[in-house]
């Protein structure tokens, strides 16, 4: 049975605003025990900053964390897959673009999710280590 995209995402993903500071999104991810947040503008996908970033390209390049804004530093232009999409184009998109998570929108251009590499994990083989771990409650 093909399994399809809505089935594996975790619904309701975590934005903010394009203007919005570093250190605010780096707050927004702490509450939310998130490693990215998903970058909008009006409501529309700009692009995925994660906490990656946040040290490669601003801590590292000493960015003030208050005056940069995350539009900034952010990955820009996401791949997405739609909520029907079958899991494996998912998996596949992630392999051919190597991404470890791929915002989730409908036909409309609305956000209704992200599906990570750790979703996929658990899809595909439930005992794997991966899968162990993306299972697991977040360090706070």
């Amino acid at each position: 049975m093909v399994r399809r995209v809505h089935e594996v995402m975790a619904g309701n993903p975590v934005t903010v605003e394009k203007l919005t500071s570093l250190a605010e999104a780096a707050r927004v991810m702490r509450d939310a025990s998130v490693g990215d947040v998903l970058v909008v503008d009006g409501g529309r996908l700009r692009g995925i900053l994660t906490d990656r970033d946040l040290v490669i390209r601003a801590m590292a390049e000493n960015r003030d964390p208050a005056d940069t804004t995350v539009q900034a530093i952010c990955s820009t232009d996401p791949v997405t897959v739609g909520p029907d999409d079958d899991v494996d184009q998912a998996n596949d998109l992630m392999r051919r673009h190597a991404l470890r998570r791929l915002p989730v929108q409908n036909e409309d251009g609305e956000l209704v999710g992200i599906v990570t590499l750790g979703d996929l994990a658990v899809e595909r083989d439930p005992a794997s280590a991966l899968a162990a771990i993306a299972a697991a409650e977040p360090d706070t």
